[in-house]
C-alpha cells in the first residue's frame, strides 16, 4: 500500500441551543483557521449546527428545516477542504442525529448514530431513534436526495468512518465492523459531558481503539457550558496504533480550539511525533477549571451582568466566592483582559479601556469587584468568626461587600404568627419553624440586591444537603444558579484547603479552621451540621451506595458494617435517617435552581435521578433493617 499524508483537524466549539448566529460564526471561524493550515479533513462536534442541549426542539419539523438552511450555508464555506460536523434530520417521523459530511462545497452523505446515549444525564431515546448498522438509504431535503446511513467514506484513498459519541462506548461499537472493511481512520464527533476523572478513561477510549484497530482515529468535543446544566471540556484527539499525537488544553474560554496533525497512512506508518500522557488527575483542578468556565457561560449567555452572593462565611458560599474569583483569573489568562471584558458583555468601551490600562497585579481584584456583589446577612445567633470570615474572604478577592442583621425582620414575622395562634414560639415546640424563618427572612433583600443589579444570584446547596433535604426552601435554595449542587460537603471541604493551599486564596483560612453550621439555633447549642445530621463521609457513602450503585438499604448497611465505619448501632441509625430524609424531601430537590453536573452522578432529578415525590418512604424495608 502506498503512502498518503493526510492533515486531520479537529475543533471544539463552544455552542449555544438555538443561537445560530453565534454557532455558524464558531463554525465558520473553525472552517477558516482549518484552511489556514492545509487541512484535508475537519472534524466539528456532535449536533453543534444546533446545539447538543435543545431537547424537545429536536421534535419540531419546522426545526430541522430551518437546521438544514443552516447546513446549505455551512457548505458554501467548505472550499476545498472536508468538513464533517454534527446536525439532526428528519425522515417521516424519526429523528436522527447524524455526521453530515461536507466535500468542496457538496454534502456527500450523512452518517446516523447507532447507539443512542439513555443513562445518567442522558435522554436521547426521546429525541432520536437509532441507525441499523450495515444500512445505506436516502432521504430527500429541500427538492434534493442524499445518502444517509451507516457509510464509509473516501478522501484520497484513504476510507474513514465514523461513531458518534456513545457509539464508541458499546462493546459491539461500528470500529468492529469498519476495520474489516479496510477502514483506516475513524472520526468521532461527540458532545461527551464533563465529570470528574471522565477524561482519563475518554482518552483511554480513543488510543487504545487505535491500537486495537490499528488505525487513525479522530475526537472532537464540545467545550463550555453549552445550555444551563451540563458542561464540556473541548477535549480533542488525535490517535493512531496506539500513540497519541494530538491533545489540547482542556476547559478553555475560547470559542473555538482547534488541532492538527499530518498522519501518515500505509503498510507501517511513520508517527514522527507523539505525547505521553500520564493519566495523573488532579480532581482539585478539574473541578475549578470547570466551575470557572461554566460561570462564565451561565453569566455571559444569561446576559446577566455579574453574580450576588449570600456569604455566610462558612464553607458552601467561601467557594462559590472563590469560583467567581477564579473565574475572573482564569478568562483574563485565557482571553487578555479585552477578551474578557468584551466577552462578558456587561462593560461599556470606556470601562474596557479603563481596565486594559491598569495594572496586571490589580486588574483582577478590580474585575471581580465588578461582578461578585456579597453581602453577611447576621442574626443574633450568627458568630463573630463566621463574620470574619465572610468579611475577610470577600475583601481578599476584592468582591464588594456589605453587611447587615435580620433580626427586625425575623421578630416581625415571629410576632406576627405568635399573635395568629396565640401562642409564644420556643426552641422546644417550634425549632424547625425558628430556624427556618432565620433563612427564609434572608431572602427578599439578597434577591432585591441581585434585581438592582441585573445580576445571578448564587445558590449555595451542596449535594449531601440535597440527599437529605438540610436547606430551607426560598431561604438557602433561593438562587439563579447553583454552582456546587453537584458536589458533596466532604469534598467541598477538602477543596477549600487545596485553594487556599494551591491557588493561594489565602483569605480562606477563616472558613477553613471553622466547623460546617448552619448558625439557626442559640449558640449555647453549638449547633453543627453533622450533629444535626450525620458525619459527612458516611452520609456521602450512603448517598453513593443508595443511588449510584443502587443498593437497597439492608445492603448498604451490610457494606458499611463490613467497612466498619462506625459501629453498627449508629449505621443503622445513619442509614434509617438517610432513606427517610431521602423520600421525604423529594419536592425539595425538584425546586433547588439548575445546578452544574460535575461529578459521575448528581441528585438533579430533572437530569440525572428521577424518584416520585410521594412514596412509601422506605417503611417496609427500613423496618427490616437488622
Amino acid at each position: 500500500m502506498k503512502e498518503t499524508r493526510l492533515m486531520l483537524a479537529g475543533a471544539a466549539l463552544n455552542q449555544t441551543p438555538l443561537d445560530w448566529e453565534s454557532n455558524l460564526q464558531n463554525i465558520r471561524s473553525a472552517i477558516l483557521e482549518a484552511i489556514t493550515k492545509n487541512a484535508d479533513i475537519l472534524l466539528l462536534p456532535e449536533l453543534c449546527i444546533t446545539g447538543y442541549g435543545c431537547e424537545d426542539m429536536f421534535l419540531h419539523p419546522w426545526f430541522a428545516e430551518e437546521t438544514f438552511g443552516k447546513l446549505l450555508q455551512v457548505k458554501e464555506w467548505c472550499d476545498n477542504i472536508t468538513v464533517c460536523l454534527g446536525v439532526h434530520v428528519i425522515i417521516g417521523q424519526d429523528v436522527y442525529n447524524t455526521a453530515c459530511v461536507i466535500k468542496n462545497k457538496e454534502i456527500v452523505g450523512f452518517t446516523a448514530k447507532q447507539f443512542l446515549a439513555r443513562d445518567g444525564v442522558h435522554y436521547e431515546p426521546r429525541w432520536f431513534t437509532p441507525w441499523p448498522a450495515n444500512v445505506v438509504e436516502e432521504f430527500e431535503m429541500l427538492g434534493k436526495r442524499y445518502p444517509i446511513g451507516d457509510i464509509i467514506y473516501e478522501e484520497q484513498g484513504i476510507k474513514y468512518a465514523f461513531e458518534i459519541c456513545e457509539d464508541a462506548w458499546r462493546p459491539n461499537r461500528p470500529a468492529e465492523r469498519h476495520m474489516p472493511k479496510g477502514v483506516q481512520l475513524m472520526l468521532n464527533p461527540s458532545a461527551s459531558h464533563f465529570a470528574l476523572s471522565k477524561t482519563d478513561v475518554r482518552h483511554r477510549l480513543v488510543v487504545e481503539a487505535s491500537q486495537k484497530y490499528q488505525c487513525a482515529y479522530l475526537y472532537a468535543n464540545l467545550l463550555g457550558n453549552e445550555a444551563g446544566k451540563m458542561i464540556y471540556d473541548g477535549e480533542v484527539l488525535i490517535a493512531q496504533n496506539g500513540k497519541l499525537i494530538k491533545r489540547n488544553e482542556l476547559l478553555c474560554f475560547k470559542d473555538v480550539d482547534l488541532e492538527c496533525a499530518e498522519v501518515c497512512f500505509g503498510e507501517n506508518p511513520t508517527i514522527e511525533e507523539t505525547i505521553e500522557y500520564l493519566p495523573q488527575i488532579d480532581e482539585n483542578a478539574e473541578l475549578i477549571a470547570a466551575l470557572s468556565l461554566a460561570l462564565f457561560d451561565y453569566m455571559r449567555k444569561s446576559r446577566s451582568r455579574g453574580f450576588v452572593l449570600s456569604l455566610s462565611g462558612g464553607a458552601d458560599s467561601s467557594c462559590c466566592a472563590v469560583a467567581v474569583a477564579e473565574m475572573v483569573r482564569r478568562g483574563v489568562d485565557s482571553l487578555g483582559v479585552t477578551g474578557f471584558v468584551t466577552k462578558s458583555r456587561m462593560f461599556s468601551l470606556q470601562e474596557a479601556e479603563h481596565f486594559e490600562a491598569m495594572p496586571q497585579e490589580q486588574v483582577v481584584k478590580a474585575l471581580v469587584g465588578r461582578i461578585l456583589t456579597c453581602a453577611y446577612q447576621g442574626t443574633i445567633n450568627s458568630s463573630d468568626a463566621t463574620y470574619t470570615s465572610a468579611k475577610e474572604l470577600a475583601e481578599s478577592i476584592g468582591a464588594v461587600f456589605h453587611d447587615w442583621t435580620i433580626d427586625e425582620e425575623v421578630v416581625g414575622y415571629t410576632s406576627k404568627i405568635e399573635k395568629a395562634i396565640a401562642r409564644e414560639l420556643t426552641w422546644e415546640k417550634d425549632d424547625v419553624t425558628l430556624q427556618n424563618i432565620q433563612a427564609r427572612v434572608r431572602a427578599p433583600a439578597i434577591w432585591m440586591l441581585t434585581n438592582i443589579k441585573g445580576a445571578l444570584l448564587l445558590a449555595t446547596s451542596n449535594r449531601s444537603e440535597a440527599a437529605v433535604g438540610y436547606a430551607t426552601m426560598d431561604g438557602d435554595t433561593a438562587g439563579s444558579i447553583s454552582p456546587i449542587a453537584g458536589i458533596d460537603k466532604a469534598f467541598i471541604r477538602q477543596f477549600l484547603i487545596w485553594m487556599q493551599e494551591e491557588l493561594g486564596y489565602l483569605g480562606l483560612e477563616y472558613v477553613n479552621n471553622l466547623q460546617p453550621t448552619a448558625e439557626l439555633r442559640p449558640s449555647s447549642e453549638s449547633q453543627t451540621d453533622e450533629k444535626d445530621l450525620m458525619p459527612y463521609e458516611i452520609l456521602n457513602r450512603i448517598e453513593r451506595l443508595a443511588f449510584y450503585e443502587r443498593l437497597s438499604p439492608q445492603q448498604v448497611l451490610e457494606l458499611l458494617t463490613q467497612e466498619n465505619v462506625a459501629p453498627v448501632a449508629s449505621l443503622k441509625e445513619y442509614v434509617h435517617k438517610f432513606y427517610t430524609l431521602w423520600a421525604r424531601n423529594q419536592w425539595k430537590r425538584e425546586r433547588y435552581a439548575p445546578a452544574f453536573h460535575l461529578d459521575d452522578y448528581n441528585l438533579d432529578p430533572r437530569s440525572w435521578l428521577r424518584f416520585p415525590i410521594l412514596s412509601g418512604g422506605f417503611r417496609e424495608e427500613l423496618a427490616q433493617l437488622k
